[in-house]
């Protein structure tokens, strides 16, 4: 057998290796006497939303069917003429709640006449049926509005085109995975103070990270309570149109959650 070839390949191999920074370090051996500590850690970023979602949307009332859902074609049309001349794009529109539900009248139950007797009403009450005396059709968009800025005068446009139904806004951040990044480390820098915390305090000198877990981080989308919410009133629904709603976008929260695992050394 020739050995040269092959003890060529092994010093190459070990030349290679030392050349690589890390390779060939061997960290000291976890054992079941090694100290470990498991830490959770959350971490948050703070970030003015740049992205308002909202509902709106109009609600009709009819004699039938037919009178109800033309009455809401037509006005739900205006609506979304007012939001595209807005600016927003259709892929921003997008339809939520669209639905047709009759409106019943339930009579008071009437007085039954008692069994062989001619008097009338002294019986038990009898329940009468309802009956339906008209229609209420609703027909919603969610909107995805990238100009925070005009939140107010778009609901005071879209008020003033027919939408009796306005909901919201709901604030988010459009491109967060930069705020997401800046969550994760600031986990991990909790999760170390806290880890040399418990290792100071026990008498260990150091600590060495073993593993990292992401779990489920959060997202909120804050609501502006501030901001108006529109309702159908009477058999119209017809309302006077409100002043442009004052509106607060303040900030949301990108949060990730760490768990990880340190080892305490002296």
């Amino acid at each position: 057998m020739k050995l040269a070839p092959i003890l060529a390949f092994f010093a190459l191999a070990a030349s290679t290796a030392a050349a690589q920074p890390g390779v060939g370090r061997v960290a000291p051996a976890i054992t079941p006497e090694t100290p470990v500590v498991n830490i959770t850690a959350e971490g948050r970023s703070d970030r003015v939303p740049d992205v308002a979602m909202f509902n709106a949307g109009v609600v009709a009332q009819g004699r039938s069917a037919g009178e109800a859902m033309s009455a809401n074609t037509a006005r739900m049309n205006a609506v979304l003429a007012a939001i595209r001349g807005a600016g927003v794009e259709r892929r921003d529109i997008q339809t939520s709640t669209l639905s047709l539900q009759p409106q019943y009248h339930y009579p008071q139950p009437v007085p039954a006449a008692r069994p062989n007797s001619g008097a009338a009403g002294d019986g038990a009450a009898q329940p009468q049926a309802p009956r339906i005396i008209g229609y209420e059709a609703r027909n919603t968009v969610s909107v995805r509005l990238r100009n925070v800025a005009e939140m107010g005068k778009l609901i005071d446009a879209l008020v003033a085109a027919g939408a009796n139904q306005v909901d919201g806004p709901y604030f988010s951040v459009e491109q967060s995975d930069a705020a997401a990044d800046e969550a994760r480390a600031d986990a991990l820098r909790k999760a170390r103070a806290r880890a040399e915390l418990y290792a100071r305090e026990a008498g260990f000198r150091t600590v060495r990270l073993l593993t990292i877990s992401e779990g489920g981080g959060y997202y909120p989308m804050t609501r502006d309570v501030s901001a108006i919410t529109v309702t159908a009133q009477g058999f119209g629904g017809a309302m006077a149109p409100p002043p442009p709603p004052m509106v607060q976008p303040g900030q949301v929260a990108v949060g990730v959650t760490l768990s990880v695992q340190f080892a305490l050394e002296r």
